[in-house]
């Protein structure tokens, strides 16, 4: 019989060999209005590149479902009719998980704000902004609590509500394309959507996945190094890469005033899954510094990091945990 020391040697030596053993795969595609990028370590590269593609594969889905147009979005759909029967287990939770953290952040995140940057578009394409009354008389339109979810079925509770998933939709493909991988034996990923971020397992056995978090004006320089194993990250900031103003709109309006939120130059939110850090990364952006910092200290399992506008650097009690030691800007 096989002495138990020699046996333990054996299985560190096939998993050491297994780490060295692991190839990066790594492909970028334009899903969702921005740059997903979706990189793998495995042994096997032809076992990865299938599952990156099936990954992709649900992004897309994701994107048909939850864009504001196409045959294919239900979200269209409900925002057409006012109603949409037997809603699809995806669209129920994200919209459930989006009226979730607009009652943590007191409305701050609202996917109701649609009409608000629908009429901002509106107005800018014919070469001026929106007057404070037409802004107020759209803000009607703006309220979660509106939203009604009975069995399979969702409706508005008012007319010409309109609903946009931008702030909430990104993370949750994040978090779906991470599942998909597991279910083809991925054990190290990281997707990342424009800057919506999930690592699972490591880079290495022994080494987290390292994100930078950009300096937002300049995007040459980051401002620090997160360490992240099985976690997410999320950035909301007016110095993102969409490509579509909507996209972009999404994450700055302010539900309650209807304009451009502008006190945080970023907020960037650490956090177990991508929905979540995205959905609150949002509504931290929109709260700015003292309740958005409040509200990342009173959840658990979550920290974040701000960047004001007079370009002070306000981390949560925790966020440290994450950092890699850097000279800050």
């Amino acid at each position: 019989m096989m002495d138990k020391r020699i046996l333990v040697v054996l299985l560190i030596a096939i998993a050491l060999s297994g780490c060295l053993d692991l190839h990066r795969v790594e492909d970028t595609r334009v899903a969702m209005d921005t740059d997903v990028t979706i990189t793998v370590m495995h042994p096997d590269v032809s076992e990865a590149e299938s599952a990156i593609d099936c990954a992709f594969e649900e992004i897309y889905r994701i994107s048909r479902m939850m864009n504001r147009t196409g045959d294919e979005s239900e979200v269209a759909r409900l925002n057409k009719n006012g109603y949409l029967p037997n809603v699809s287990p995806d669209l129920r939770y994200v919209i459930n998980k989006a009226s979730e953290y607009s009652i943590l952040s007191n409305g701050s995140f609202d996917i109701t704000v649609l009409p608000v940057i629908n009429l901002w578009k509106e107005k800018i394409r014919g070469g001026s902004a929106p007057t404070s009354d037409e802004i107020n008389e759209t803000l009607r339109l703006v309220n979660y609590k509106n939203i009604s979810i009975q069995s399979n079925d969702i409706y508005f509770k008012q007319a010409s509500m309109k609903i946009t998933l931008g702030g909430i939709a990104k993370g949750y493909a994040v978090d779906r394309a991470i599942e998909v991988l597991k279910a083809h034996h991925i054990r190290h990923a990281l997707v990342n959507a424009g800057g919506d971020i999930r690592a699972y397992g490591f880079k290495t056995e022994n080494e987290p996945w390292r994100i930078a978090l950009q300096n937002p004006e300049n995007k040459t320089e980051h401002i620090t190094i997160i360490n992240l194993n099985n976690m997410s990250v999320a950035t909301s900031g007016n110095y993102e890469r969409y490509f579509s103003e909507e996209a972009r709109a999404s994450h700055i309006i302010d539900p309650e005033t209807g304009y451009a939120a502008s006190e945080l130059l970023s907020a960037t939110i650490v956090a177990e899954n991508a929905t979540g850090a995205d959905a609150l990364a949002t509504a931290v952006f929109v709260l700015g510094e003292a309740d958005g910092m409040r509200l990342i200290e009173d959840l658990d399992g979550v920290e974040g990091l701000i960047i004001t506008g007079d370009r002070r650097i306000l981390r949560s009690s925790g966020f440290g945990d994450y950092e890699e030691p850097v000279n800050l800007i």
